[in-house]
């Protein structure tokens, strides 16, 4: 699962950041609104937490402006804020659910997951290609019915190419997709981690799945 955070303080987004790739899943962070509503449109995000005091356009600006596009992205709103009149506030412009600072992360993590089991059959669907298995809903992976423990960014890796299978994907793309960044100077870190799935879902396995194409990218498919 992929969630966008949009957190100005960079210490409290360092801190759920962290939190929730320990969980196993995929998070990048933006620090003003205007990024933030960039970042939720472009259709990769499976959950967007919200602080609601953002720089440029806050964020209950942001937030009206997705569902004004009739993005149907969930939305968890952080916020200082705790009065009723300011939850409603919140809950009318959009938000399906309400989080005020302080709070417990292990809240945070629950409220996280329920949102990602109200994504829907599209979210939950689960992502075969030949007899490899992901579950988006558990994270769990198996090949031929054997369970295989990835790492965080293994697994998300692997999802990006399971929700590709078939297509040839550039460093470039993966890095901006996996890794949350725009370069392609980062490729030395996807090649490195492209091997560690590859032995972990190819090397005791027939047929091979992950291919490199030469000067290009990456594909995962049944054939050569």
């Amino acid at each position: 699962m992929r969630i966008l955070l949009a957190e100005d303080e960079h210490k409290v987004a360092s801190f759920i950041q962290r939190g929730l790739e320990a969980e196993q899943y995929v998070v990048d962070a933006v620090y003003d609104g205007a990024a933030a509503l960039e970042r939720a449109t472009d259709g990769e995000y499976d959950l967007l937490i919200l602080d609601v005091m953002l720089p440029i356009r806050d964020g209950l600006a942001v937030l009206k402006e997705i569902r004004a596009r009739k993005l149907s992205l969930p939305v968890l709103l952080l916020t200082a804020r705790d009065t009723v009149a300011d939850k409603v506030a919140g809950l009318d412009s959009g938000a399906d659910d309400y989080l005020t600072k302080p709070f417990a992360f292990e809240e945070l993590v629950a409220r996280v997951r329920a949102l990602l089991r109200r994504g829907g059959p599209a979210t939950a669907a689960i992502l075969t290609l030949a007899d490899l298995r992901l579950d988006p809903v558990t994270r769990e992976v198996t090949r031929a019915g054997k369970r295989i423990e990835l790492t965080a960014k293994e697994y998300a890796l692997l999802e990006f190419f399971l929700r590709r299978a078939g297509q040839v994907v550039s460093r470039a793309v993966i890095a901006h997709h996996v890794w949350g960044v725009d370069f392609d100077t980062f490729t030395n870190v996807i090649d490195v981690y492209v091997n560690y799935l590859r032995k972990k879902i190819d090397a005791d396995f027939e047929p091979k799945l992950l291919h490199t194409v030469r000067g290009v990218g990456y594909v995962l498919k049944e054939s050569t």
